[in-house]
């Protein structure tokens, strides 16, 4: 009898006292069966009747439920939805609703029908301009209900408050709804009413006291661009954009670069010389100086950059341009000079640079095309190889992501990267290898060695997978000499079933093209020595899954004169696993056969059936026969002994269950 310490004990009462705790709330959770009644709707009720009861009668969750509903019961029967349920609604059940975070309101109203949804509407305007709880909510709300209603009535029920609301002695929440607001609604009116009515809110909202303010009027203004048209853009909008880009705060600045990216092909060259290339320079500027947190997002936008500036740049601007990029690819790793940065740096800033270089990594076939793919060597290659060496597993895999692109760009001069890719091709983490579809020889050899090591045998299988397509681009030769003991070694020592089975498939592969007919016999012969033959039963196994492969890659003649003999000798295998999976390949060894050119492999394989039923000991391996049988092993035999072929062979007796001569 087992004798417990007494402070174990202690423990227990204290771990039972614990879970009467835990209970007490779920206790006080539980309906009454008064409150039950309460919530108790007639079933007999059809869902219109049952939701203008709810909303009549209901308690609060019931009729927020019903609001929830509306899109569903609007699809259903969208008249009676019209005509009884919605004027059911009222405004302080809406709020109710809203003030539940777990309900989002805002999803109903824009499933809701174009002419239907003003009768919510008005609340929406109300509502995300007032209460700071559901504002959000309800913003969203008014902003998908904006395109489905016509231009009049946004002009009297959302131009007309929004006046007001927008002005300097409202709420911080009433200014930045009026933001997003006149960037929705300006591309749903043409031009003249944009520029008279909405331009003198944008400007006063772009001088907002507030950042956040000027900071999200700056994102609409590309709204407000396309809306006013090109004509006006330069006169109205640009020089908004140029105030914005020299603001103290950082997520302006941020702002207004990323919308001048954007609104580029509305400006015309010479605003591109002489206004937007400065402004980009000094922003750029700055931010390596004293703005980290902007480095991330303007390294993402730079190739997006040159490549819309790149035809209105002078060669010193492209040069310009150029070096800051360079720079930026560096950042952390090395000072201005070239020399060697020993400066440790904060973990988060670290990690910032670490990302800004990974964008670089991102932008460099943007860049390459940027500089001229017949200037790589002297302007990016050292940038490239750079990014290739990085200590950054993030930056290393960007740029295998892209190598292809580079490799295309480069055309004649791919060479030039032949050295950065056996880089990434050896690289120590899996990832950044198996990003690498150009493959060489040697790299391809060492990454699977690497990958065989690692404990993520997915990656070993994937890389296997890749190797099957070598033949196409490899000589047998170098097949033969640098791969093919590799795949008989991980069929036969691998650990990893999936990783075995992927080998032989592509040693399957391999064979098949293979043009060399005394290379195809080696191959042949050591299959069936250190598998069909091996020692260990395990091999014996994989045998036949290669079978299964080669059933899929090779004719039935080839299958038949070069595997099926030996498969079927495993028949006298002394392992029970080894009979058993040779029984369930039956069906399809049979379906190999061409009679009658092949009647004698067809006695060998009924022979096999035979010698099963009548000497087998293990009772799965004799139920699997027994199935086979039934599901029509012997079928062939029976119409070959009908006509013939094989009456002086052999006879099935199916009452003792096996064949007799």
């Amino acid at each position: 009898m087992k004798h417990f310490h007494p402070s174990k004990r202690t423990s227990s009462f204290y771990d039972l006292q614990d879970l009467t705790f835990i209970e007490r709330p779920i206790r006080r959770s539980l309906k009454t069966a008064e409150e039950i009644e309460k919530l108790t709707v007639d079933e007999d009720l059809n869902d219109i009747e049952r939701a203008v009861y709810l909303l009549s009668s209901g308690q609060d969750v019931q009729r927020a439920s019903v609001i929830i509903n509306l899109p569903n019961l609007v699809r259903q029967n969208p008249a009676e939805t019209f005509r009884r349920v919605v004027p059911k609604v009222r405004v302080g059940q809406l709020i109710c609703s809203t003030l539940n975070p777990n309900i989002h309101i805002n999803h109903s109203a824009v499933g809701l029908h174009a002419n239907t949804v003003f009768s919510v509407f008005k609340m929406s305007v109300f509502l995300c301009f007032s209460l700071t709880v559901v504002s959000n909510s309800w913003l969203e709300t008014l902003l998908s209900a904006i395109d489905a209603l016509p231009k009049e009535t946004i002009r009297q029920e959302i131009l007309s408050p929004l006046v007001s609301k927008a002005q300097l002695s409202q709420s911080l929440q009433a200014r930045l709804a009026s933001c997003r607001i006149l960037g929705k609604v300006a591309c749903k009116f043409e031009s003249p009413i944009v520029k008279k009515d909405l331009l003198p809110l944008v400007r006063s909202l772009c001088q907002d006291v507030e950042y956040e303010v000027r900071s999200c009027m700056c994102r609409q203004l590309e709204n407000i661009a396309r809306g006013i048209g090109l004509d006006h853009t330069k006169a109205a909008v640009l020089p908004e954009l140029v105030e914005l880009a020299r603001d103290e705060g950082s997520t302006v600045r941020l702002a207004a670069f990323d919308t001048i990216i954007n609104l580029l092909e509305m400006f015309d060259s010479d605003d591109r010389t002489r206004v937007i290339f400065p402004l980009v320079k000094t922003f750029c500027e700055k931010c390596f100086k004293a703005d980290e947190a902007v480095l991330a997002s303007l390294s993402f936008q730079y190739g997006k950059l040159c490549h819309g500036l790149s035809a209105s740049f002078t060669e010193e601007q492209h040069l310009w341009f150029l070096e800051f990029y360079k720079k930026l690819s560096v950042l952390g790793l090395q000072h201005e000079n070239g020399h060697s940065d020993n400066q440790v740096y904060p973990l988060e800033l670290e990690s910032k640079y670490a990302l800004v270089r990974r964008n670089c990594a991102y932008n460099f076939p943007a860049m390459v095309l940027f500089a001229d793919p017949n200037h790589f060597l002297t302007e990016l290659y050292p940038t490239f190889s750079s990014l290739c060496h990085d200590p950054e597993i993030t930056v290393r895999r960007t740029v295998a992501e892209g190598f292809h692109e580079i490799v295309k760009l480069l055309g004649p001069n791919v060479h030039f990267i032949h050295k950065e890719l056996v880089v990434l091709l050896q690289d120590d983490s899996l990832e950044v290898r198996h990003l690498n579809v150009p493959e060489l020889v040697p790299a391809l050899a060492a990454a699977e060695q690497k990958a065989a090591l690692s404990l993520r045998w997915r990656v070993h299988e994937r890389l296997l997978q890749r190797y099957a397509c070598l033949p196409r681009v490899v000589s047998a030769d170098q097949i033969y000499f640098r791969f093919l003991q590799r795949m008989f070694a991980i069929v036969t020592t691998n650990n990893v079933l999936p990783v075995q089975r992927e080998a032989a498939r592509t040693l399957c592969m391999f064979l098949r093209y293979n043009r060399k007919q005394e290379q195809r016999q080696e191959i042949i012969g050591k299959v069936l020595q250190e598998l069909a033959q091996g020692r260990s039963y395990w091999n014996r196994l994989r045998y036949l899954d290669l079978c299964e492969i080669a059933m899929e890659l090779f004719s039935k003649a080839y299958f038949c004169k070069h595997f099926l003999i030996q498969a079927l000798e495993l028949v006298n295998d002394p392992v029970a696993n080894v009979r058993y999976k040779l029984c369930h390949m039956l069906p399809r060894l049979r379906s190999t056969i061409r009679l009658p050119a092949d009647k004698h492999l067809l006695q060998q394989l009924e022979f096999c059936v035979r010698k099963l039923l009548c000497r087998e000991k293990d009772k799965d391996v004799v139920a699997t026969v027994r199935k086979v049988r039934e599901r029509g092993v012997d079928d062939i035999t029976e119409y070959y002994f009908k006509s013939g072929s094989l009456r002086n062979v052999l006879v099935f007796d199916r009452k003792a269950n096996y064949f007799v001569h």
